[in-house]
């Protein structure tokens, strides 16, 4: 029993540690919040970062989390509703 903790403590040393992910604003995100309640229209003019996703409402997306992704949701007007990273 004495070599028990010693041992367990040895094991966890070993294990993989959990990725430390960047920050919540990763992808520059805020850098577009003005975009929240414009025309979908408007993202037409515009250059985005890659990598970058449109969702509109029903769509179906991965559930892969890069935070370097841009995502910009849409409502059912066609609006912008949220931009976020993910």
């Amino acid at each position: 029993m004495r070599f028990a903790l010693p041992a367990f403590i040895a094991l966890t040393a070993c294990m993989p540690q959990p990725v430390v992910e960047p920050g919540e604003d990763a992808c520059g995100a805020s850098g577009y919040a003005a975009l929240i309640g414009q025309s979908k229209d408007v993202l037409a003019a515009m250059t985005f970062p890659a990598p970058m996703r449109v969702i509109e409402p029903g769509s179906a997306i991965t559930m892969d989390y890069n935070p370097e992704r841009l995502n910009i949701d849409l409502d059912e007007s066609g609006n912008v509703a949220r931009v976020w990273c993910g």
